[in-house]
């Protein structure tokens, strides 16, 4: 078994494992090993509707952002969501619930974009103090153009699992250098870090031979722990901390 295929059954191994049920007045809640920004599993919901399954954060994500002094309450905060929940096929229901429908056959799959899009909007929107005026994202792709470094952004690629993974921006192949991806994590905890090795591992395969991966790290309100750093290396994910964005200019730009 190569490395790869071992690291996605370990994963699915450890998914399984961490994954526990239980029924709520006709919905099956389902507690994950995925953590939230306050160090609690991620719970979504399910049931079958008219011979469909459904499934849905029952609106916590967004309640919790809103509630945290982050509302979603402008057309650029609105269009940041909609693009995040577009690239994982998740639906905006009733204004604050995540949703996704499936079958038997793509249940595994649907399960899986849900737990990635509230990942992401966890990620996306996650501001240390209220009076944050811009977006993380915002800001990596302002430093991008300002640097005049070419890039195709919100890029998705289908992996070894058949799984697909989003990630924020990717930068064509040049004559000095190969194609870079790169993934933003504005809240650089080990989670995030494990869920973008794991992305990245799933579709190394499939990309052009040499392609690199960035993590662009948010160390503005924190310094990057030696738990994130590593479990990036350790899969040959480069960190990128912003404070030191400078410093990896010259490898984007050409």
């Amino acid at each position: 078994m190569n490395a790869t295929a071992d690291l996605v059954t370990r994963y699915y191994d450890w998914l399984k494992a961490k994954t526990s049920w239980r029924d709520i007045s006709g919905w099956a809640e389902i507690t994950t090993p995925y953590l939230d920004r306050h160090n609690d599993y991620i719970q979504i919901y399910l049931r079958e509707v008219n011979g469909e399954y459904v499934l849905t954060d029952d609106g916590y994500t967004i309640a919790d952002l809103t509630q945290s002094g982050c509302s979603l309450d402008t057309p650029r905060r609105k269009a940041m969501l909609q693009s995040t929940l577009n690239g994982f096929g998740v639906q905006l229901v009733d204004g604050d619930a995540l949703e996704v429908k499936a079958n038997q056959e793509s249940f595994a799959l649907r399960k899986h974009c849900l737990l990635q899009a509230i990942l992401a909007v966890n990620d996306l929107f996650y501001v240390a103090r209220t009076n944050v005026e811009s977006f993380f994202f915002e800001d990596v792709a302002l430093w991008l153009d300002g640097a005049d470094i070419r890039y195709t952004p919100r890029v998705s690629f289908v992996g070894h699992s058949r799984y697909t993974h989003q990630f924020d921006f990717a930068i064509p192949k040049s004559r000095s250098q190969p194609e870079r991806i790169l993934r933003v994590i504005n809240n650089p905890n080990k989670d995030n870090a494990q869920n973008t090795a794991f992305a990245w591992v799933d579709t190394k395969e499939s990309r052009p031979p040499g392609s690199v991966a960035y993590a662009v790290l948010n160390d503005r309100e924190h310094s990057i722990s030696d738990a994130v750093s590593e479990a990036l290396t350790s899969y040959e994910i480069n960190p990128l901390p912003w404070s030191k964005r400078d410093e990896y200019r010259e490898r984007l730009v050409a």
